[in-house]
């Protein structure tokens, strides 16, 4: 198998068809003769008719073409600013509304504060979702986040923040300044409303 740090177009092209020296080989032909422009309008047929790809390697070299175009629309599409509480509800409300279990969310920010990536760090009850800092904070530094905001829903509908919320929020807190992605907020959402803890711990 060729080594995964491989990174230039024919190594990349030779892992798809299958990974051994000979496709290797093979990947250096097609690109001389197609260019990556034009292998990736070529459908699964033409790759297999053309280039003596068998099905199977046709079949990956057409999704691997496929998953680069959803990354590229993904990539172009404006990522929210979530510099206010507000935009925090609007984003997550609609996904939340209803659901009659706690979710916990973090959102990773770039250094302008727009949304880089957003996990679902657990799930609780009714009444309580336990959140442990290395959940959150752990793909905040894989993902390379500037700062980050968490977010939970209260099923009763009432945002008002609990005993709980406070003390989870203190902790993100603390180890947000020790690992330098700091909590830029955490925001509770009920029904039509929300709270920002940022506001009422004055953090």
């Amino acid at each position: 198998m060729l080594p995964v740090e491989d990174s230039d177009p024919i190594s990349l092209l030779a892992r798809v068809l299958g990974g051994r020296p000979r496709d290797c080989d093979a990947a250096k032909v097609i690109l001389s003769t197609e260019g990556l422009g034009g292998l990736a309008r070529l459908s699964v047929q033409e790759l297999a008719r053309c280039h003596k790809l068998t099905q199977p390697q046709a079949r990956r070299l057409e999704a691997a073409f496929g998953l680069g175009r959803w990354v590229e629309r993904d990539r172009l599409k404006p990522r929210p600013h979530l510099g206010r509480p507000e935009a925090v509800y609007r984003l997550l409300a609609p996904e939340l509304r209803g659901v009659q279990q706690e979710s916990f969310h973090a959102l990773f920010l770039d250094p302008r504060h727009r949304l880089r990536s957003r996990q679902v760090v657990s799930l609780g009850t009714l009444t309580s979702s336990l959140v442990h800092p290395r959940e959150v904070f752990a793909p905040a530094l894989r993902r390379g986040a500037a700062a980050l905001i968490v977010a939970h829903n209260h099923p009763s509908g009432d945002p008002q923040p609990s005993s709980e919320d406070e003390a989870v929020t203190r902790r993100l807190l603390e180890v947000g300044r020790l690992v330098g992605v700091p909590l830029l907020d955490h925001v509770v959402l009920g029904q039509g409303r929300w709270v920002s803890l940022r506001e009422t711990m004055g953090f």
